[in-house]
């Protein structure tokens, strides 16, 4: 607040505009609160109502049906976020940018920033202070370097910024994978399985920002996913495990924000990578865990020097909070099961627990891979006897029946989950075997298509590497709802399909319906 600068009272009005993670108020240009000399310079308002703080960024409009002139807008964020009632009075007044800027000026400079700094950013960021532009600068100002103390200062303070649970088992399980791989959805045959066995595995996950299905998006196929900390906590202790949506629990808020920058910048630096996942997994009150990283090709990481720095990494944070961190490499080379999209990875899920003759191998075998390590974390169980207990537990249907429980326990999903009505072959032009598979073509394609905001759209694939095909043998199949989704999907697998058989780039000409 400027005690020296004039403020004005305006009634709040919700301007139906989704403007992202962004905090955007209207104001008409009519307004008698924005005279030139007051609002010059500043970008940005404060409004208050009864010690209620809402920094957000000013836009002016010259549609009085949009807002009037003795009329603010919200945007349906800033809505949310402020919980005021439509027409109720707000003082507004220009704002200044906020004070930790400076040390995000410091950091683009080469300076290091203290803790205090750093704690000063993430608590901005959280509480929605700062705008795109001043997140990729502090993103791109992290990116160039970043030291150990800076690492575990910015994990710590990012965990700190939200909700953090405790529980009162001494052994608290989870598994993260750092992502890339389309289908890869482990943790949804991981977490009924240990749940089986008794571990408690509180597992909160993502939506999808650049791919076609998080686990949240693909469990919302099965149950409801927008639970809250108390009821979060009720159905771990009934179900031993739950899998739901981490933004819903408040887990590390910060990150949300920042991701939501990072990723279409491409800025994933692995010390982002590194706070951002910690960050998540600390305030989750996990005690082990299990980190996947894939390696291949066209994955995140594509080497195993480059899985190694990120292992040390991991391992760095895990030992400075009091984490037991335990890091593996897994066939990032292609995608794992037989779908890509939420109904069709769900698909994949519940044929896995079901134990279907048709499951996809892969999936079953990777999950119980993970499965293994998590349960050695047990203290009651012998070493070596992981792998042997998750098969039990998965062959004797133990794992189906907790799944199922924990689907009663999160509530019944309110998602379609049909597939999509339109649909198109991606054909061989010749014979051969398919000796490369591009997961990050696959992921643009899929969300192309429509996933995951679709639930029913996405890929079915039908061939993996080593596979051989013939000319005119489908290799995968695109599923979409609209007309629009499915010519685009159809243009850009006709322009580039992702798969390589023999060598060469499969050039499949137009897609047959």
């Amino acid at each position: 607040m400027h005690p020296d600068l004039p403020h004005s009272q305006l009634k709040i009005r919700r301007v139906r505009l989704d403007t992202g993670r962004e905090n955007v108020v209207v104001i008409s240009r009519q307004s008698k609160a924005l005279r030139a000399e007051i609002f010059r310079g500043f970008s940005r308002v404060e409004l208050r109502l009864n010690g209620k703080v809402l920094l957000a960024t000013l836009l002016i409009t010259d549609d009085d049906a949009l807002v009037a002139p003795d009329e603010i807008g919200l945007s349906e964020p800033a809505f949310r976020r402020f919980a005021q009632a439509a027409g109720t009075q707000v003082s507004v007044t220009p704002a200044s940018p906020p004070e930790s800027l400076e040390a995000v000026r410091a950091k683009i400079h080469g300076r290091t920033l203290s803790k205090a700094e750093i704690g000063a950013i993430i608590n901005d960021l959280a509480h929605y202070r700062y705008s795109d532009m001043e997140i990729a600068a502090f993103l791109i100002g992290s990116a160039s370097f970043i030291t150990s103390d800076e690492l575990l200062a910015l994990t710590g303070a990012m965990a700190e910024a939200g909700t953090q649970l405790v529980w009162p088992a001494p052994v608290v399980v989870d598994k993260h994978c750092i992502g890339g791989i389309p289908g890869n959805r482990t943790s949804m045959v991981v977490v009924p399985i240990v749940a089986a066995h008794g571990l408690p595995i509180p597992k909160t996950s993502s939506r999808a920002i650049t791919s076609p299905a998080g686990t949240a998006d693909t469990m919302e196929v099965l149950a409801r996913v927008n639970v809250g900390v108390e009821e979060m906590k009720a159905i771990v202790s009934a179900c031993n495990g739950c899998l739901i949506w981490g933004g819903h629990v408040n887990l590390s808020p910060a990150d949300d924000v920042l991701i939501s920058v990072e990723r279409p910048l491409s800025l994933d630096t692995r010390e982002q990578m590194v706070a951002s996942i910690m960050s998540k997994k600390i305030a989750a009150g996990s005690t082990h865990l299990l980190i996947d990283i894939p390696v291949g090709p066209t994955a995140k990481v594509t080497s195993a020097v480059d899985a190694m720095r990120l292992r040390k990494l991991f391992e760095f944070v895990g030992d400075r909070f009091g984490r037991a961190v335990e890091v593996i490499t897994t066939d990032g080379s292609q995608p794992i099961g037989n779908g890509i999209g939420p109904v069709l990875e769900a698909n994949d899920v519940m044929a896995v627990l079901g134990n279907d003759q048709d499951a996809p191998r892969d999936l079953r075998e990777k999950s119980l891979r993970l499965a293994a390590h998590l349960l050695e974390c047990d203290p009651k169980l012998r070493g070596g006897a992981g792998y042997a207990r998750a098969r039990e537990l998965l062959e004797s249907g133990a794992a189906l029946k907790q799944m199922q429980r924990i689907i009663d326990a999160q509530g019944p999903s309110t998602c379609r989950s049909e597939l999509g009505s339109l649909s198109f072959d991606v054909k061989a032009a010749r014979d051969g075997v398919v000796s490369a598979i591009d997961c990050l073509r696959l992921n643009r394609l899929a969300r192309t298509a429509g996933a995951p905001l679709d639930k029913g759209a996405g890929i079915r694939l039908f061939k993996k590497i080593g596979d051989r095909v013939e000319q005119g043998e489908p290799l995968y199949r695109v599923y979409t709802f609209d007309q629009p989704e499915h010519d685009l999907a159809a243009s850009g697998a006709a322009a580039e399909s992702g798969y390589v058989l023999n060598g060469h780039e499969v050039l499949p000409g137009k897609a047959s319906s």
